[in-house]
Order: C-alpha cells, then structure tokens, then sequence
C-alpha cells in the first residue's frame, strides 16, 4: 500500500504542478491585457504632456533667442516683415504664392532657422503655443501654424493675420476650447519682443473654402485664429477674429506652461510611477511565495483517510 499512497502523493505533484503552469500563463495574460489598456488609457494624457512639454521648451528658446538679438537686429526683422504685408493686398491671388515669394514668406521672421516667427497667449485657455511659417500637418499636429497669404503677426494698419491649429487631438489639445471665446475676449502674438493684443469681435463658422472672413480690411488692424470644427467632425472652420487693442497696462499674470513647471510633472509622474509598480511587484512575489503548491491539505486529509482505512 506504501507504493499506492507513493503512487497518489506522485499524481498530485503532477497535477499542481500543470495548475501552477496554467496559473502563471493565465497571470501573465491579464498582466499584459492590463498593461495595454492602461496604456491605451494613458495615451492620450502623456501624448499632451509631451506635446506641451515641447511647446513650452519651444517658446521658451524662442524668447532666449530674441533676447540675444541685437536692437537694430530685431527692428531690421520687424521692418521686413511689414515690408512683406505691404505687398499683400496688391496681390493677384495671395492665397497661391509663386515659389518666389514662397521663399521670401520663410525667411522673414525666421529667427532660429526652425520656422518659428513667434508665438501666441490666449489667457481664457491657459494656453500658450509657438507659430510656425505654414500650416502643413507636421506642424499642425505638435503647435500652430500661420497661414500663408495672411499677414504676418507683427501689427499695422490694413493687415490681417491668420493662425491655425487643431482641435481634439488624441495627442494634444492645442485649440481645443477655442470655442468658448467670446466677445470681450483677448488674444496675442508676441514677435521680437512685441506684444498685438486683440480683442475677439466678431466668431463665425465657415466651410473650409470660404476665405471671405480673412480679407484685408483697408486700415484696420485685425488677426484671426483658426480651428476645425464641430468637435470630431470637423467639416467646417470656427473663426475668432479681434481687433488690434493698446495692451493691458498690467502684465499677463495668467499659468502658461514653463519647462520647469512641466519637469516638475515629469518627476512627480514617474516618482508616482514607481511607486505603484513597485508595489504591485512587491503584492504580486508576496502572493506567489505564500501560495500554497503540490498537493493541499485536502490531499493530505484524503492520504491519511486511506492509511485510517488500512489501519481498521
């Protein structure tokens, strides 16, 4: 009988070790399952983090930039760049450059060779983004982008400049929220130091070929910012136009981004990270290692009933 018992004892090995195999597959399936859909949760929060992180070092260079500009450097910049919208409405079909004036647009205000001519703050949103020259999709999907054939951002009379950006990307937020600016409303471009303040006057929503809102209005000074809309859909334009304003007195207070506020996240974040790994691995060894393997206590109650069997 001491074979037999052996024989069972043997059988029961066997067989908790196919469920521990099973166990470990099974476990490391939901692991991967739930690994996947928290990062396809997490996407788009860490996505916009690093859109926005880029943003600000982006904004943040361009300004160190400026400031190493010499005075008569940066006027000499400013000048061109009214020299270029000066030839704006005389234009035949300024919305189709020649590869000429293609070239001349991307050289004027290109003060680091990158494409950015400056940047944008919309107080209402928190949000503060570079301009880049041109609207193509390598732009539009990381900032905004101005729209050539308008005038470049740098104020005057008998000027209208045009920027664009997205709305509700998975991988950043850009514009969204544009659609709550209401008249009254201020937005800026900051180019070479200077400040256009405008203040929201007029919003429309147009089809994407209708150009009419973006006319050059004789001796006004006017600026439009530009996204997709409805929200997923996006068949049609939201237009928020302003008119040029004095700038307000007292300066701009409102959170924008900073690359040192946004690597203050990055800490936190990946701090917080390894944190509840950790503590998901040091849950995950302590369940192991005090689980219960081979044959249980069942198995040992129904080795000794059959020794109890023998013995009567």
């Amino acid at each position: 009988m001491d074979h037999m018992e052996g024989t069972v004892m043997a059988a029961h090995r066997r067989t908790g070790k196919r469920t521990d195999v099973v166990s470990r597959i099974i476990s490391a399936f939901f692991a991967v399952v739930l690994v996947a859909g928290l990062t396809l949760l997490a996407y788009p929060t860490v996505a916009d983090w690093w859109n926005r992180m880029h943003q600000s070092r982006a904004v943040a260079t361009y300004i160190e930039e400026t400031e190493d500009l010499s005075k008569a450097q940066r006027e000499r910049m400013l000048a061109e760049a009214r020299a270029y919208n000066a030839t704006l409405p005389s234009q035949t079909d300024r919305w189709r450059p020649t590869e000429e004036q293609r070239k001349r647009y991307e050289s004027v205000l290109d003060v680091s060779g990158t494409g950015i001519m400056g940047y944008v703050t919309i107080p209402k949103l928190k949000a503060r983004f570079p301009i880049y020259h041109g609207t193509d999709q390598g732009v539009l999907q990381i900032a905004i982008g101005h729209l050539e054939g308008s005038s470049l951002p740098v104020g005057g009379a008998t000027t209208h400049a045009a920027v664009s950006g997205h709305t509700g990307l998975p991988s950043a937020k850009l514009l969204t929220g544009l659609d709550t600016l209401e008249k009254g409303d201020t937005f800026a471009f900051h180019v070479l130091g200077e400040t256009y303040t405008y203040q929201v006057d007029k919003i429309s929503v147009v089809l994407p070929n209708n150009l009419k809102n973006l006319d050059i209005e004789d001796g006004k000074d006017i600026a439009t910012v530009i996204t997709c809309t409805p929200y997923g859909v996006n068949t049609h334009r939201l237009l928020v136009r302003g008119h040029r304003i004095p700038n307000p007195v007292e300066p701009d207070s409102t959170d924008y981004d900073s690359p040192v506020r946004m690597m203050t996240f990055t800490i936190a974040a990946v701090v917080a990270g390894v944190l509840v790994a950790g503590s998901l691995i040091v849950r995950w060894r302590y369940v192991r290692r005090h689980r219960p393997s081979g044959f249980h206590v069942g198995d040992d109650a129904a080795v000794g009933s059959r020794r109890t069997g023998r013995a009567d």
